[in-house]
């Protein structure tokens, strides 16, 4: 019996969540089933591979707009979207379409039918039917370069089936414990999964113990390693400058220059072009300064320990330039990830106001409220996004004229507030959000 077609995109919509409600699977060998079945599209664009902790997102943007730059045909893979489930495939910066999305899903839907018919354990992953999305959309489109950026690890995650012209490791710290392991060595040796035999590896600036994982790895596979400390030395003027705002960019700046300098020759860069590039990068979310109904806004996605300490720079650095605490709004998944991040709020917020956002893992606002410090003075507050953000245009709702509103944590609390303050984007996909 054919299958039904999916006439239009809420029934698509409706498929992939579907999908999406049946878990996380990790491991390559049923990515290698799928692939093979549609051809092996990740063989026919080369591929920057990026993998790490933080940093992966804004160094593969860097790395995007340093191809563009230099007038190549960029596709871009990245995990999760911020509104709209398009985002996460791109090329040359345009996101997938609902149309696009629409009738990829009913050529591959029956094709997953097929591979999963003896066993329904073979149906691909949501991630792994967005990532084979990816994979034929820049073989089709005849993209010059795809970088694709890991969902989670490395070693057993779906886009590890490629074989890329370089490696990158941006960083590594602990998060994503329960499927990664509880040290830096466990979390560096799964992150180090992506490196393949002979190629080389570009590593942003690590601790030592992930480092040293890092390099054994790729002693072992015969894959030359070039590191930005070694590049560059310790954090310095030397390290190239980039418009998103934070030392914290100028090293995933830093690590995007030194593949670009490997690459130098296969693909034309000049340094000229590649520090045009680095000023030109479009990467929401981060640090991102923006006035909203005339009130100062910045939205960051600072979500897990190692991102609480780029937190605390940017709050220390943005209290020294006011002369005042900001007001936080914040709403965060996992207690691991929010006890660190409301940790750093309190030293630099005059008040703190929870929002819960719409995903299964989104801590409650008890657990929220227990983590605060007993020295914290400022007040606590419960609230919603909506009262937040009241729509485009219209001011934030906390805090007063002379404050600056930061919002930070879940990505995924981003996206609500970007859906809201910028409709233009479109309606906010969340549900499909999560992975």
């Amino acid at each position: 019996m054919p299958a039904i077609v999916l006439n239009d995109y809420p029934a698509v919509q409706d498929y992939l969540f579907a999908l999406k409600a049946k878990g996380v699977k990790f491991g390559i060998d049923r990515m290698q089933s799928w692939v093979g079945a549609l051809g092996h599209p990740e063989r026919k664009t080369p591929v920057i591979h990026i993998a790490g902790t933080n940093g992966k997102g804004s160094v593969a943007a860097m790395l995007e707009a340093i191809f563009s730059e230099a007038g190549w045909k960029t596709g871009l893979y990245t995990s999760p979207h911020l509104v709209r489930l398009g985002e996460r495939v791109q090329v040359g910066r345009r996101i997938l379409s609902e149309r696009e999305i629409t009738t990829y899903t009913n050529e591959l839907r029956v094709i997953a039918e097929d591979v999963s018919r003896e066993n329904p354990d073979d149906h691909p992953s949501f991630f792994e039917f967005m990532t084979a999305m990816a994979f034929l959309q820049f073989a089709r489109e005849k993209c010059d370069i795809a970088i694709v950026e890991v969902g989670m690890g490395g070693r057993l995650d779906a886009t590890n089936v490629v074989v890329p012209e370089v490696a990158v490791i941006t960083s590594i710290g602990l998060d994503h414990t329960e499927f990664l392991g509880d040290t830096i060595e466990k979390i560096a040796a799964e992150k180090a999964g992506i490196i393949k035999h002979g190629r080389p590896v570009v590593i942003g600036v690590l601790p030592e113990a992930a480092d040293r994982v890092i390099r054994a790895i790729s002693k072992e596979k015969h894959a030359p390693l070039y590191s930005v400390r070694e590049a560059l030395g310790d954090f310095s003027e030397a390290y190239p400058r980039t418009n998103l705002e934070g030392d914290y960019q100028r090293v995933n700046a830093a690590t995007a220059a030194l593949v670009a300098r490997l690459l130098q020759a296969t693909w034309r860069f000049t340094e000229e072009s590649v520090a045009r590039g680095l000023m030109k990068v479009r990467w929401p979310g981060r640090w991102q300064r923006m006035t909203l109904g005339g009130r100062s806004l910045i939205l960051d996605a600072s979500h897990n320990p190692e991102g609480a300490g780029t937190l605390e720079k940017n709050l220390a650095r943005l209290v020294k330039e006011t002369g005042r605490a900001p007001v936080v709004v914040t709403g965060v998944l996992g207690a691991a990830r929010a006890k660190a991040l409301i940790e750093t709020i309190s030293r630099y917020a005059k008040e703190i106001h929870f929002v819960i956002p719409q995903q299964a893992r989104a801590c409650s606002f008890e657990e929220l409220e227990a983590l605060v410090p007993r020295t914290f003075s400022g007040a606590v507050k419960r609230t919603t996004v909506a009262e937040v953000f009241p729509g485009s245009g219209v001011a934030c709702r906390v805090g007063g004229p002379e404050d600056t509103v930061v919002v930070t944590g879940s990505i995924y609390l981003l996206g609500e507030i970007f859906a809201r303050i910028e409709p233009e984007r479109g309606a906010g996909e969340g549900r499909l959000q999560d992975f």
